[in-house]
């Protein structure tokens, strides 16, 4: 359970890093004293390692540490010799295979690929697929627990441990060797398989309780442990020999066996077709064009029989949600929400790119004046790092100071924004340099920057890095985007780009640091632990910390002229954004089990969630860890503006009323939802209060007011560049961007505004848009130009409109009559917008995001076509009609996407020039009506024009 993993963990990081109070300071204080860690290893005489301007050291300053078990003992890797020259990619799913955090397991704690979880012992892989969530804690947490339902391995296999031997992208090979037997199992996230590899001995399986067999045909076997469906599959020319609960069968000459999860007995026939179609790696690649992002992700084979080189994998959620590649009927239960299964070895999602701005719009909502005192408290304090010491404290402060130099220039406070920036770069000076109170010392053998003084296990579990770090980058950006030279290779950047390589390296290649260390890149979000070792997985609290290293990437690739990093930045927020808004704040509620009361998590475990934080179970810290810090970055959390004031709700109700201790970041939260009603509370206040530790007054004065101003976020328009945003009040459409190049640019956002933006400078414009109560068109925001989105949601009375202030609300879809209606529209609900404009976007298809629900009925099959007018005559030049989407006989809203796949299509696409767009959906089965959900998030059409 997870409430007794937090007391396996390291004990300093049962102390916030957002702030602990003085009793638990003095409790931790009390527990490490009782507590005998050895004495530290006598480091080596250090060298110095120039870097630009900077430095850092190859060894530990003194009486430090670097990783160790729980007992402080030094760790090494644990890897096999062919693996020992490749950085280990530690915070991953898997990492407790090299990391042995506990000195009394050589092998692995529970590891969470989805569907299958395990975990290595000394006679070779426990396989579960847990299905039912426990609910624990008080109903604070819910987890799905690795239970074997088999374990498989070699006769005789008796390891002493388990070794890393091979890892890609998002799979990974353990290794065991006895002596006499060797054996390897390659396993992975979504894959259903586990494909095995031994020798001196015969395969094994051993199932948790005696098997029932649902198919026997010698080499392949079928059978159910557990309630749970397996299919095994020996060599040919082999037979699997059955007694009680041990499986066994003869490799002969061969050396390989696998076996698969089923999602149902019927499906063995498809999954033995890829049995021997061995998985050797995977890759994810990414693009940003315009103002999307496209990431491709493919599994590498080898055929071990036959010819078969494609596979079986499993979607997550975040995923399945944007691709528009065809997915079987299969599907598997996981903490994270039903995967769904693609026959093909690889597999696309296309995102709308999530921009990061270096400060919001300038406004008249703001008191330049009561700004300007608010900056000068900051700037003119006694110690504007406030005693910080530790690589998260200074970061907290640096972030503080950095997100008051763009507010502080866009004022024309320039000696306020110059006064700041000297403090930022003095500062990172400090640690940039080796020697002094503060540096960064490399480690060899894990190949990792840690910095010393170090906090909450980022030295001793190696935990961390990309929330300590995030901060550093992102100050570094800032000061970048006002002198390129203080961040150039030959001074200070070389020193930004090895956190940066520590943290989220782009390169498979490099030598000194793993590719995208903390990054899962299949989960789509990051991991804390350095080390794994718990029986729940990883874990991850701070998701917005993460967020904020990737928006840091941005703005510090577009400052320093690097598009790649600027893209992996932008490819890692919108990814993580997407998991965030699924599986931390369970936005279209498919996620959470409904026997769990919370409408959020504070921390996401590999086996599910729980509703808490690493340090207190106060609701305001709970809710607001995953806020913190508030930055141009943090936009990406309005895309869902519902689940933003359910998630507020909550925390109030949890709270016995409103946020006191961190309500500055609260009221931010909200601003990106309803700034009206955060701009109330902060009047209601009046600056009466304490700002969390990396706040300011400055800068939520700033957020909350000019987000009053102009809006909320529009998150259906994007740029095509991913410095800029759009907000939307009453109508009107704010559009800013940054452009931090040397010339002049055209930013063209997807409605067609464009904006003229001055070299190393930031533009704002207004236009037309978003909802206008007044507007007798609800389709068109604007009755004089016509539309150009390419994103609609769906509005009671048939309307099809790029207005997201709508309120929610649900249309009755009609009865089929009890006749067959697949393909055929029947007594349709439409929708539609007239007079659209855009040019076909190359690669991209018709999306949707529908919910509808059948209530207590089953089988009455939704069924969406959707057509194209190019030219607004009356003749739809192109269909595309979707397969049906099976409802089930449970109450409450379900998912239905083009991930159900196309059915049959009519002519082409071509250049909309006020054009008509129509959505029809009705039931082509059954009697019975149901609903289909309006004026939300979850009721999208996304067209594939520019």
């Amino acid at each position: 359970m997870i409430e007794v993993l937090l007391v396996q963990a390291s004990l300093s990081r049962l102390v916030s890093r957002t702030g602990a109070r003085p009793a638990a300071a003095a409790l931790l204080a009390a527990a490490l004293a009782a507590v005998t860690l050895g004495p530290a290893a006598s480091p080596a005489a250090a060298a110095t390692i120039p870097a630009g301007a900077g430095s850092y050291t190859d060894s530990r300053p003194a009486g430090t540490q670097g990783p160790t078990t729980n007992t402080g003992a030094p760790v090494t890797p644990k890897v096999t010799a062919a693996a020992r020259n490749n950085p280990v990619p530690t915070n991953d799913w898997w990492s407790s295979l090299a990391f042995q955090r506990y000195g009394d397991n050589p092998y692995s704690t529970p590891m969470y690929g989805h569907p299958l979880t395990y975990q290595a012992k000394a006679s070779g892989l426990e396989v579960g697929y847990p299905t039912t969530p426990a609910i624990v804690g008080d109903g604070r947490q819910y987890e799905y627990a690795h239970k074997a339902d088999l374990t498989v391995g070699l006769t005789g296999l008796n390891s002493p441990d388990t070794k890393a031997d091979a890892w890609s992208d998002w799979t990974v090979t353990p290794y065991w060797a006895d002596g006499s037997r060797t054996f390897r199992a390659t396993i992975g996230h979504g894959m259903p398989f586990v494909y095995a590899k031994g020798s001196g001995g015969d395969a094994r399986i051993t199932t948790a309780s005696t098997p029932t067999v649902f198919s026997n045909q010698g080499n392949v076997v079928g059978i159910t442990v557990a309630g749970h469906h397996y299919a095994l599959f020996a060599p040919t020319g082999s037979n699997w020999n059955i007694s009680g609960t041990t499986i066994t069968a003869g490799l002969g000459s061969k050396d390989y066996f696998s076996l698969a999860v089923l999602p149902s007995t019927d499906a063995l026939a498809t999954y033995r077709k890829y049995a021997f179609s061995f998985v050797t790696g995977s890759q994810v690649s990414w693009q940003t064009t315009g103002g999307n992002v496209r990431a491709t992700y493919t599994l590498t084979t080898e055929a071990r029989e036959g010819t078969e080189r494609g596979t079986l994998q499993a979607l997550y959620r975040h995923q399945w949600l944007h691709t528009t590649d065809a997915l079987t009927p299969y599907t598997y239960v996981s903490p994270r929400g039903t995967m769904k299964v693609r026959e093909s070895a690889s597999f696309t999602t296309s995102q709308r790119n999530n921009g990061v701005v270096p400060a919001l719009p300038v406004s008249d909502g703001v008191d330049r004046a009561r700004l300007t005192g608010y900056l000068n408290e900051v700037a003119n304090a006694s110690d504007p790092f406030s005693g910080a010491t530790d690589t998260y404290w200074t970061g907290k402060a640096l972030g503080r100071l950095a997100q008051l130099v763009p507010v502080a220039d866009q004022i024309g406070q320039t000696a306020t924004r110059d006064k700041l920036l000297g403090l930022m770069k003095g500062r990172l000076q400090e640690w940039f340099t080796a020697g002094g109170a503060s540096e960064f010392s490399y480690d060899k053998d894990w190949k990792t920057l840690t910095g010393y003084p170090a906090s909450y296990g980022s030295d001793t579990e190696l935990n961390d890095h990309h929330f300590h770090y995030s901060y550093y980058v992102y100050a570094a950006a800032i000061i970048a985007q006002y002198d390129q030279a203080w961040a150039a290779d030959s001074a200070w950047g070389t020193m930004v780009k090895h956190l940066i390589r520590d943290t989220a390296n782009p390169s498979r290649t490099d030598s000194a640091y793993p590719f995208l260390r903390g990054f899962d890149i299949y989960a789509g979000h990051s991991w804390a632990s350095g080390h794994q070792g718990f029986a729940a997985g990883n874990n991850q609290e701070s998701s917005s910390e993460s967020i904020n290293l990737s928006a840091a990437l941005v703005l510090w690739g577009s400052a320093m002229g690097d598009n790649s990093l600027r893209d992996l930045g932008s490819y890692l927020l919108t990814t993580e954004s997407e998991a965030i808004t699924q599986y931390w704040f369970d936005a279209n509620e498919q996620v959470f089990p409904s026997s769990f009361r919370h409408d959020t998590v504070g921390m996401v475990w590999g086996s599910g969630g729980a509703y808490a934080t690493w340090w207190t179970a106060n609701p305001e810290e709970i809710h607001g860890i995953n806020v913190l810090p508030v930055t141009g970055g943090s936009l990406h959390l309005a895309r869902e503006k519902a689940a933003i004031k359910r998630n507020l709700a909550e925390m109030e109700r949890e709270n016995g009323g409103p946020a006191q201790e961190w309500r500055d970041l609260l009221w931010e939260f909200e601003a990106l939802a309803d700034p009206a009603s955060a701009k109330a509370k902060w009047d209601g206040v009046n600056g009466n209060y304490t700002p969390e530790q990396g706040e300011s007054k400055a800068h939520t004065y700033h957020w909350i007011n000019t987000l009053n101003a102009v809006g909320a976020p529009e998150m259906t328009v994007s740029g095509d560049i991913p410095t800029s945003a759009v907000f939307s009040k009453n109508g009107t459409r704010t559009y800013t961007a940054h452009n931090h190049g040397s010339s002049t640019r055209t930013v063209t956002f997807s409605d067609g505004k464009t904006l003229s933006v001055p070299a190393r400078s930031t533009a704002v414009s207004t236009g037309p848009g978003g909802s206008d109560p007044g507007n007798p068109d609800p389709g068109n925001p604007d009755p004089g130009n016509p539309s150009t989105g390419n994103t609609f949601r769906l509005k009671t009375g048939g309307v099809l409109t790029t207005a997201t202030t709508d309120p929610a609300g649900a249309d009755t879809i009609a009865s089929a009559d009890g006749v067959n209606r697949d393909g055929t529209p029947y007594r349709p609900t439409v929708y539609e917008i007239k007079r659209v404009n855009g040019k076909v976007s190359a690669g991209a298809a018709t999306a949707f995001r529908l919910r509808v629900d059948a209530g207590t009925r089953v089988g009455l099959a939704p069924q969406v076509r959707v057509s194209y007018d190019l030219t607004g005559d009356g003749t739809f030049d192109r269909t595309e009609t979707f397969r049906y989407f099976a409802t089930d006989p449970v109450n409450g809203w379900e998912e239905y996407t083009q991930a159900a796949g196309v059915r049959a299509t009519t002519g082409s696409l071509g250049e909309l020039k006020n054009g008509t767009v129509r959505l029809e959906i009705w039931n082509a089965l059954g009697n019975g009506t149901s609903q289909v959900q309006t004026g939300t998030d979850a009721a999208v059409l996304r067209i594939p024009y520019v």
